[in-house]
């Protein structure tokens, strides 16, 4: 009788766990560099066969050696982890995976959010994507109408540019601030401040992303920046572009998305890359050159490096009034 283990593997801790977990993966053709916060495998004697990771609550790197494809361990190893992140309170969580895969994800009750030629991004609980597009729709708005993301830590004079310029080209605005809780400013201090920079232009409506736009789910990447792997922030970055212009942009009937120049970050470069790819016809995406001050481009880095390093009253030129009011007054 063969006998399999299951066990939870301490790939941070040991070298020859992770070097293991690393070959199948690459057998798999899945990368090696991606975040985990859990991860369990399923061992035939010494021989690991199945893996399965999660970070936050996105489901990932899960692999099957292909001597034991036709046995259950792919659904074993999806419940396992869905077990586990249950009863550490979360209810609501996210997969990707190769597309021929996904029918073994719809079985265990998990949603096609989105589909690229080689990733299949789906979600299982509530609030979940359609109650998101219900919350969108209640703010549609009739004509030519642009479409704004940004992160806003904090909001600058930068960010009100790119606003503003897309105000003077599109009918209505939709500027999404993004919900990801991982910035100096929090996501309820930054939805506050957009709104009260754009408080006196009527054309702008100003809505969060929830897990859908620029998150740990669609493009963990983002966060990761300079530290991010340039292939798998590219392919993280055609799920968030197709997912914005197939699911988001017909629900506030956007047709364009403007974005701004950039000159620091690769991926963000990459991002801007991926939409120009992906939208091609059926969406515009406008480039705007960054607002500059005695040359040097306004950015909310430059703003948060002041702070830091206690010159608050420097950054009255790179940042609305509201903004710089709160400021002073928060300290």
């Amino acid at each position: 009788m063969i006998v399999y283990t299951t066990k939870r593997l301490w790939i941070h801790r040991s070298q020859s766990t992770r070097k293991d977990w690393e070959d199948l993966l690459e057998a798999s053709n899945l990368s090696t560099q991606e975040q985990t916060d859990y991860t369990v495998g399923i061992y035939k004697g010494d021989d690991l066969v199945a893996t399965g990771s999660y970070a936050g609550n996105v489901i990932k790197c899960v692999a099957v050696h292909s001597d034991y494809q036709s046995e259950n361990f792919l659904t074993d190893i999806v419940v396992h982890l869905m077990d586990q992140l249950r009863s550490n309170g979360s209810n609501h969580y996210f997969v990707y995976t190769c597309p021929k895969n996904s029918v073994y994800f719809k079985s265990l009750g998990f949603n096609k959010i989105v589909e690229t030629s080689n990733v299949t991004f789906m979600e299982f609980g509530h609030p979940n994507f359609e109650d998101y597009l219900s919350m969108l729709s209640n703010h549609k708005k009739e004509g030519n109408n642009g479409a704004v993301v940004m992160n806003a830590n904090p909001i600058t004079n930068g960010h009100l540019h790119l606003i503003e310029e897309t105000a003077k080209q599109s009918d209505y605005v939709y500027v999404f601030v993004l919900s990801e809780d991982r910035s100096e400013f929090n996501d309820e201090e930054r939805m506050m401040l957009v709104k009260r920079a754009t408080a006196d232009m009527s054309n702008v409506i100003v809505l969060p992303t929830n897990d859908y736009m620029v998150s740990s789910a669609t493009f963990p990447s983002y966060f990761l920046r300079d530290r991010a792997q340039e292939s798998v922030a590219r392919i993280q970055a055609t799920v968030d572009a197709t997912l914005f212009k197939e699911r988001v942009a017909p629900v506030l009937n956007i047709n364009h998305r403007f974005v701004g120049k950039e000159p620091y970050s690769r991926v963000t470069e990459i991002y801007n890359e991926s939409m120009s790819e992906v939208f091609q016809d059926d969406l515009e995406l406008e480039i705007i050159p960054r607002l500059e001050i005695e040359g040097e481009v306004i950015s909310a880095t430059k703003v948060r490096k002041a702070l830091s390093e206690g010159h608050p009253e420097s950054i009255k030129n790179l940042v609305p009034s509201t903004t710089y009011d709160y400021i002073q007054n928060k300290k």
